[in-house]
C-alpha cells in the first residue's frame, strides 16, 4: 500500500546527498534575494524551475505593461534546484508513444494537438536561445526510440502505420528502423527495431538561470530559500491571497503554482491528480583514454513493457542517463508519493552500472561509469496530462504542473499560458494550449490512475 497523498510542504533534502550534474556550475543567482522579503505583490510565482522562469519572462519581458506588475518568484531552495535542475535535459517530443494512449481515450484530433504542441517547442526554444543569446548547450539531433521486446515493437509499429495512413504531417519526420538499422545507425546491440525523429537537448539549469536574470533586469523580485508552507483559504476583502513562507507572509493578488510535484502541499485539491514520484539520473563518462564510440543522438531504450531508459549524448562524449523505474516499481515507498529528492534509490542506480557497456556497440571496453548520481522528484498526473489553467474554485490562482517527467517539450509554453491568464484574464481556450491540458474540477477526482 502507498502512503496517503502528501498535503504538507516538502522536506528540505539532506545537504550534499544528491547533487545533479546540471548544478555543478552554480550561477550567482542561485541564492539570490533581490530585496528584503516583500509583504505584497501583484503576481506571486511559486517555483523557480522551467514554468516559473517562463511565466516571469512572459510577464515582464515578452508582455510588458506600463506600469509593470510587481512580480515575485519564490523558490524553496536554490534557483532551479527541483525537477528542472535534475532532469535529463531531453527536449524530446513524444511523437507516437503517449499519443496511442491519448488517441484511445480522447480521439486522434485531441491527441495530435498534443504532438504538434510538443514539436513546436523545438523551434520556440531555438528562437528564444538565439534572441537572448543564452548559452545552454542547445543541440538539435535525432532521437532513437529502441525496442528490445518484439511484441511491444509490433504494437508500436501498428500504431505508427495508423498515424502514417491518417496522413498526419508530423509523421513525415518519423522513420521506422529495422533491427539492422538499430545496430548500424544507433549502435544499439540488442534492439529488435525502433523509430527515429527530431529532438534536442540542453543544459536546463543554464537556460533557466539566464531567463530569470533577464526577468530580474526587467523588474522580477527573486526570493530563493523561501519555502511556502500555506496559502490562505480565501482572499482578503481587497482581493489579496495571504501566503505563508519561511520568511514571512506575502499577500498576492494572483498566484501561479509552478511547483509541479509539490503542488498538493499548497493546493491539496490536487492530491489525487498530481503525485510526487522519485526517479534516478546519472552523468556517465568513459574512463580517461579508453575507447568509446560517440553516439549520434538522444535515446529512449525500451527494454520491455514498463522498462524504460532515457539518455542524451553530450558533445564532450559524456552522457546523461536515467530512468530504470522498472527496477524499483514494486517498492512503492521508494518512489510513489515520495517527495524526498535527498536520497537515492539504490536499486535503480545499481541497474545503471555497466549500462553503456552492455547496451552500445563500441562501449565494451570504455570503462564507462557514473561520475554524478542523483535523484529527482517528478509530478505524475493521474491521467498522464499536465494541469494548466485556473485553479477550480480559487479565483486568482493558476497552475501549470503535472508534467509526468516530460516537461522539457511542454512546460515553457504552459508557463507562458499561465502568465497570460493571470495577467490578462484570458480564458484557457484563448491560450492555444492543447484542450486536454485544461485543469478542471472533474480532473481533480480522476477516473484514471497512471501514476503507477
Amino acid at each position: 500500500m502507498s502512503s496517503p497523498p502528501v498535503q504538507r510542504p516538502f522536506p528540505q533534502p539532506e545537504q550534499g546527498s544528491t547533487v545533479p550534474f546540471w548544478r555543478t556550475e552554480l550561477d550567482p543567482l542561485d541564492d539570490h534575494q533581490t530585496t528584503p522579503f516583500p509583504s505584497e505583490t501583484d503576481v506571486l510565482i511559486v517555483g523557480g524551475g522551467y514554468v516559473g522562469a517562463s511565466a516571469a519572462y512572459r510577464l515582464l519581458v515578452e508582455n510588458k505593461q506600463d506600469p509593470p506588475p510587481r512580480v515575485t518568484l519564490v523558490e524553496a531552495r536554490g534557483l532551479c534546484s527541483g525537477a528542472t535542475g535534475r532532469n535529463g535535459g531531453h527536449l524530446r517530443p513524444d511523437i507516437y508513444s503517449a499519443t496511442a494512449l491519448f488517441n484511445e481515450r480522447y480521439g486522434l484530433e485531441a491527441a495530435a494537438e498534443v504532438v504538434r504542441f510538443e514539436i513546436s517547442h523545438l523551434k520556440l526554444i531555438e528562437e528564444l536561445v538565439r534572441k537572448e543569446n543564452i548559452d545552454c548547450e542547445l543541440t538539435f539531433t535525432r532521437s532513437y526510440d529502441m525496442y528490445y521486446d518484439e511484441e511491444q515493437l509490433k504494437k508500436a509499429k501498428i500504431f505508427y502505420d495508423f498515424l502514417v495512413n491518417e496522413g498526419l504531417d508530423f509523421m513525415d519526420d518519423v522513420e521506422y528502423m529495422t533491427e539492422s538499422d538499430t545496430r548500424e545507425q544507433a549502435h544499439v546491440r540488442d534492439a529488435k527495431g525502433g523509430f527515429s525523429f527530431s529532438s534536442g537537448h540542453l543544459w536546463p539549469y543554464k537556460l533557466i538561470t539566464q531567463l530569470v536574470r533577464i526577468a530580474i533586469t526587467n523588474g522580477l523580485n527573486l526570493q530563493t530559500h523561501t519555502l511556502v508552507s500555506e496559502v490562505g483559504e480565501s482572499p482578503s476583502a481587497d482581493g489579496l491571497w495571504p501566503v505563508t513562507t519561511s520568511r514571512g507572509v506575502i499577500h498576492a493578488r494572483k498566484i501561479i503554482f509552478a511547483s509541479n510535484a509539490f503542488t498538493s502541499a499548497l493546493a491539496p485539491q490536487y492530491a489525487k491528480a498530481i503525485v510526487p514520484c522519485k526517479g534516478v539520473c546519472t552523468h556517465i563518462t568513459a574512463a580517461p583514454g579508453a575507447p568509446y564510440r560517440h553516439l549520434p543522438g538522444t535515446y529512449a531504450v525500451r527494454l520491455g513493457p514498463g522498462a524504460f531508459i532515457y539518455q542524451i549524448s553530450r558533445k564532450d562524449g559524456s552522457l546523461i542517463v536515467g530512468g530504470a523505474s522498472h527496477t524499483f516499481k514494486e517498492d512503492e515507498e521508494q518512489w510513489h508519493n515520495n517527495p524526498d529528492d535527498g536520497k537515492l534509490i539504490d536499486v535503480g542506480v545499481n541497474f545503471l552500472k555497466g549500462y553503456m557497456q552492455r547496451t552500445f556497440l563500441g562501449w565494451e571496453n570504455s570503462g564507462a561509469e557514473a561520475r554524478h548520481v542523483w535523484s529527482g522528484v517528478m509530478a505524475y498526473s493521474a491521467d498522464s496530462l499536465p494541469h494548466v489553467g485556473s485553479v477550480p474554485g480559487k479565483p486568482g490562482q493558476f497552475i501549470a504542473a503535472g508534467f509526468n517527467g516530460h516537461g522539457m517539450p511542454v512546460a515553457f509554453l504552459s508557463g507562458k499560458a499561465a502568465a497570460d491568464m493571470a495577467q490578462n484574464s484570458i480564458s484557457f481556450e484563448e491560450t492555444g494550449l492543447p484542450r486536454l491540458f485544461k485543469t478542471t474540477e472533474a480532473r481533480l477526482d480522476p477516473i484514471y490512475d497512471d501514476t503507477r
